[in-house]
């Protein structure tokens, strides 16, 4: 998938979520040349404790697949596996920004497609470098096949009361618990959803939407009811 593809999605909540797939958003700074140049934000998300950060990971679970699913944590190096799955699910905090959090569960195909790339944005960040190198990083892993697409649909739940999701412009925000389903190539013609009528929260009007329309790493996005975890 070019990234031209994920440029051109319209601004929305959702694009975070495709950006990262392809390329991580570039944060971009300036300064007077006279003057030095302010302090850079952290690259780097907010440590959490790791059974805070194992629970905010399970809670994007139903609650079925929650006691079961392989667990990913955030360590200084990147991402560590703390526990091994039983049920093809995984669980990871996603940081699509250092500022964002995205608690997600997804499926084995989901896991093949998707988590690699998590995976080495997190050991890029670890490794100390900047929005622009692991963007160029991973558009060229892209591009030369080293991260795999989807081969058949397949779901990622991500039914957290804890969302926090960047929109297109940076903003971290609140989002609801919903579920994504990939790997259809649709479009919101498809769907019945007309993609330039836009609501109040930049994405199309409707009970759904497709995020990333055509692509091998299209997302329906399904709002759903509010979710109780389960307790561990």
């Amino acid at each position: 998938m070019a990234k031209s593809t994920l440029i051109h999605l319209r601004s929305r909540p959702w694009q975070w979520f495709l950006s990262l797939c392809l390329a991580i958003a570039a944060m971009t700074t300036s300064s007077a040349a006279a003057q030095p140049a302010p302090a850079a934000p952290s690259q780097v998300p907010p440590a959490m404790e790791r059974e805070n950060e194992i629970a905010l990971a399970l809670s994007s679970c139903p609650v079925s697949l929650a006691s079961q699913a392989a667990v990913y944590v955030l360590s200084a190096s990147g991402y560590v596996k703390v526990r091994d799955g039983q049920n093809g699910f995984t669980a990871i905090v996603q940081h699509a920004l250092p500022t964002s959090q995205e608690p997600q569960c997804m499926d084995a195909e989901g896991a093949r497609a998707f988590l690699p790339r998590m995976l080495k944005v997190g050991e890029l960040r670890a490794q100390g470098k900047n929005p622009n190198e692991i963007q160029t990083f991973v558009s060229d892993a892209v591009g030369k096949g080293v991260f795999p697409v989807p081969q058949h649909p397949g779901v990622i739940y991500m039914l957290s009361a804890e969302n926090l999701v960047p929109s297109s412009k940076g903003v971290v925000g609140a989002y609801p618990a919903h579920v994504m389903f990939y790997g259809t190539h649709l479009t919101n013609a498809d769907l019945g959803v007309d993609g330039a009528d836009l609501g109040a929260d930049g994405n199309p009007k409707g009970p759904t939407f497709v995020a990333g329309e055509r692509s091998p790493y299209a997302l329906i996005i399904v709002p759903v009811a509010a979710h109780t975890p389960e307790k561990r």
